[in-house]
């Protein structure tokens, strides 16, 4: 039976839940991998509805990997309060938990957008259930100096060289520090939020998927 209904669901944390929608794989069959997009910074208005994250979410659907988005801890209608990164990485985790006990043994491939990069990816260079993990804007000096040393699982980067909030220099100049295997893509002109660009976006999205 093929699926498009979007399903609402409410993810159970140690605080209370976090407010997700998950959209199913298409045809119903067991799908290779399961996708999780985190969104940009809570306060600065970021949510589980920002174009980056709602684009993200549907190309993976288009492949067929269910796709899971969800708000961080006191964003929309989830319990808690921000923390900074901390506890929103907790958050990833949850939602790894809740597709994992949806979809038993299957890889995750996490994605997130600026602020929800720097969480995500921290969450995908540790975590046993994921497999590959793609940063867009990722602002490398909130990393300050961690270059996920000793992850070897795939890394996708998309950046635009005209990004306002993340100097595209210094992405690049952190990208060169992290361990293969590791693609970086440039998206020309592109500012942070790649308005107008999401089609780019999508196609860099759908190739590196292709070689996983």
């Amino acid at each position: 039976m093929v699926s498009n209904q979007l399903l609402h669901i409410n993810i159970p944390t140690a605080q209370g839940h976090l407010e997700g929608i998950l959209k199913p794989q298409q045809d119903g069959s067991q799908p290779r991998y399961v996708g999780l997009v985190c969104h940009p910074h809570p306060l600065g208005g970021g949510t589980m509805h920002n174009k980056v994250v709602f684009k993200v979410a549907q190309t993976l659907q288009s492949l067929n990997i269910p796709a899971l988005r969800f708000n961080f801890r006191g964003v929309g209608h989830s319990t808690g309060m921000y923390d900074e990164g901390r506890g929103e990485m907790d958050d990833v985790r949850y939602a790894l938990e809740f597709l994992s006990r949806r979809y038993p043994g299957t890889p995750a491939i996490i994605a997130g957008f600026s602020f929800g990069s720097y969480v995500g990816m921290r969450v995908a260079a540790r975590d046993d259930r994921v497999q590959a993990m793609i940063g867009l804007g990722v602002l490398a000096r909130w990393f300050d100096g961690n270059t996920l040393q000793g992850c070897h699982k795939p890394k996708l980067l998309i950046h635009g060289t005209q990004d306002e909030l993340a100097p595209y220099d210094q992405t690049v100049a952190w990208f060169e520090q992290l361990p293969a295997p590791k693609r970086f893509v440039p998206i020309q002109g592109a500012d942070h939020f790649f308005q107008h660009r999401l089609d780019e976006v999508q196609a860099i999205v759908i190739d590196f998927l292709s070689t996983l």
